[in-house]
């Protein structure tokens, strides 16, 4: 059923209704025939009206038809629209989706990739140190390790011959080096050690009691150590009155600083200093400056020897340019001497080319060559006139 019969049937209904209620209506109040006439009139008209009011409804019906045919054809053309709007945005969307989820998964394959590299880098170190670990818990290679370590900063800070390693002292007792300082102080020995395990175990402490436990073992094991270099590597008359105890690892060197100022303080008093590797460096550093000083008051005494040798031989050069100067004055004194004579000649020519011959007279006898170089204290021979 449409909806013009919808609502045409509940038209009819409500004119049925209203004719039955003014039916009754009229039959409770007039009781006689003409009111039955009145109501079948009424009856009539409402059959009309009702009538005019289907034929009326067809027609709309018709015209809502229509309606609703441009409508549904208007909502069909909106509807394929949006849904053509729809798609190509829901196609964009999906194509920044795809190029963003691309871009991203390219970032996420290189990070993944450093990951990748990060992760194996990790297990080289874990593997390098598990190696590490079993490399220093032998007491042979950590030592070796020490006296390399050692060795190494020895050569990088002090100039060949002011240093020796393996050195065996008088007493038998070898030196893992010797730093030769000109007296005093004299030869200073190194001595590298390493406490390892007791320093391990004091690491790994995690109550009380296993701490204390680690720190007596540490301490013990350390005194220890400091002991056996005052005892070794001090000789009076052969090495200075101190050494030095090279402790390779700068945790070791802070621990010992921080938590065990007594045991600092029986190195001060065995004449035992200890060392980490950066204050070993600043040590040599030190060391270098001194030998550095000592040659140059070496060479002081040379440069000195030199000097007078330079002095002697401006001495000796002063006096052969006096006797020089000498002879220079000597040279200009004869020169002199040649050119009065020569003075003396120019004006004798010049005299006899200015004499007058009026009558013959007798020449007289021509002079001596070497007469204008006479004199004048000697005496002139006599003159013709």
């Amino acid at each position: 059923m449409g909806v013009g019969e919808t609502v045409l049937a509940v038209a009819g209904v409500a004119i049925a209704v209203m004719a039955l209620v003014l039916a009754l209506r009229a039959t409770r109040q007039n009781q006689g025939g003409d009111r039955l006439a009145q109501v079948a009139e009424t009856q009539s008209l409402l059959t009309g009206r009702l009538s005019q009011m289907a034929e009326g409804q067809t027609a709309a019906q018709a015209r809502m038809a229509e309606q609703l045919q441009a409508q549904e054809r208007a909502v069909t053309k909106l509807l394929d629209e949006r849904l053509a709007e729809v798609t190509r945005r829901i196609g964009e969307t999906l194509q920044r989706t795809s190029d963003k989820n691309t871009e991203t998964m390219g970032v996420l394959q290189e990070r993944l990739a450093v990951i990748d590299a990060a992760q194996k880098n990790i297990t080289d170190l874990s593997a390098e140190f598990m190696s590490l670990q079993d490399i220093l818990s032998n007491k042979q290679v950590r030592g070796a390790i020490g006296q390399t370590q050692m060795e190494d900063l020895v050569r990088n800070m002090l100039p060949p011959g002011a240093y020796d390693f393996q050195v065996t002292l008088s007493n038998g007792k070898r030196a893992d080096c010797v730093i030769r300082l000109p007296n005093p102080p004299g030869v200073i020995a190194v001595d590298s050690k390493y406490p390892h395990e007791a320093f391990m175990q004091l690491m790994a402490a995690t109550d009380s009691s296993a701490r204390a436990a680690a720190e007596q073992a540490f301490r013990t094991d350390v005194i220890k150590h400091i002991r056996d270099i005052a005892d070794k590597y001090i000789i009076p008359g052969e090495t200075a009155d101190s050494a030095i105890m090279f402790v390779p690892a700068e945790s070791v060197f802070a621990e010992l600083h921080d938590r065990f100022p007594g045991i600092v303080e029986e190195g001060f008093r065995r004449r035992v200093y200890i060392v980490s590797p950066t204050t070993l460096m600043a040590t040599l550093n030190t060391v270098r400056a001194i030998l550095k000083d000592a040659r140059m008051r070496e060479q002081a005494h040379i440069i000195q020897t030199e000097i007078g040798k330079l002095m002697e031989d401006v001495v000796r050069l002063d006096k052969r340019v006096g006797q020089l100067a000498t002879h220079f004055d000597q040279t200009q004194k004869d020169v002199s001497e040649i050119r009065t004579s020569t003075t003396k000649i120019i004006k004798r020519g010049v005299a006899i080319e200015n004499i007058q011959l009026e009558a013959p007279v007798i020449e007289p006898p021509p002079e001596p060559p070497l007469a204008g170089l006479l004199t004048e204290d000697e005496p002139q021979p006599p003159r013709l006139q």
